[in-house]
């Protein structure tokens, strides 16, 4: 089990898991969320590269669930956002909400070509990723969603450890005490043979100080998580978890 994994499912694979959340799982999340409250027509903005097709299918299937479709993907770099959000309008027609993904960059680009054109709007929602919370929130987040970690959860977890080494953690820390806590549990309760196929694929999933997840038999995992609207600069919490499995 690999803390450090972001998910990416070229490295994962049948015996290896990934826990961290992965930004196409919280891409996913949060246009479910969204289309759960009624949106049916997505437009998906992500940063070309190897990981784009993973980000387009999860999203694609966490929509088709709740009736909605994903109209187009538009991969992007920061240097030619403005003329990929130009052509979204050319190629799709009132889309109900507009997902942002950003990978290891800044999302900052593609969402001044939104707000540009008034994106988000009441007729258009904007929702991001976990992966732009890795950078201080920018005044261009402004009423974004975003579903990602519960930072109640892992809060002790930081704090603990912040009293014990005197500095702040980042969150491999909370994966990485969850992945000791399952271990533990495991072997306690079942054995050297727990560590099997069925026990770490249990549909029922496990709780840790990160929330809900399970492992795929991919390798990747699964969430439930908070689902959050960026409000000055903050996040609020809209709803204390996203659709469970």
């Amino acid at each position: 089990i690999d803390a450090e994994r972001v998910g990416d499912p070229r490295l994962d694979g049948p015996g290896v898991y990934s826990v961290r959340l992965s930004e196409a799982d919280s891409a996913a999340a949060g246009a479910a969320a969204v289309a759960s409250k009624g949106a049916k027509k997505f437009v998906l903005l992500v940063p070309a590269g190897a990981n784009a097709g993973a980000v387009e299918a999860r999203v694609a299937n966490a929509l088709s669930i709740y009736g909605a479709t994903l109209a187009v993907t538009l991969p992007y770099s920061a240097s030619d956002a403005a003329k990929v959000v130009s052509d979204m309008g050319s190629l799709v027609e009132a889309p109900d909400a507009v997902v942002v993904a950003s990978g290891d960059s800044s999302p900052v680009a593609v969402l001044a070509a939104l707000k540009a054109k008034g994106i988000p709007g009441k007729a258009v929602s904007l929702i991001g990723t976990e992966r732009w919370l890795e950078r201080p929130i920018d005044p261009l987040y402004e009423g974004a969603y975003i579903a990602t970690l519960d930072q109640s959860e892992t809060g002790p977890i930081a704090d603990r450890f912040k009293a014990t080494y005197n500095y702040q953690p980042d969150v491999n820390v909370a994966y990485a005490y969850d992945m000791v806590a399952l271990s533990a549990g495991i072997a306690s309760s079942v054995g050297p043979n727990g560590f099997s196929k069925q026990v770490l694929e249990n549909a029922s999933g496990f709780r840790g100080s990160t929330g809900l997840f399970r492992f795929r038999a991919d390798g990747s995992s699964q969430r439930s998580m908070p689902f959050f609207k960026v409000e000055k600069g903050r996040l609020k919490l809209v709803e204390k978890q996203t659709a469970g499995f």
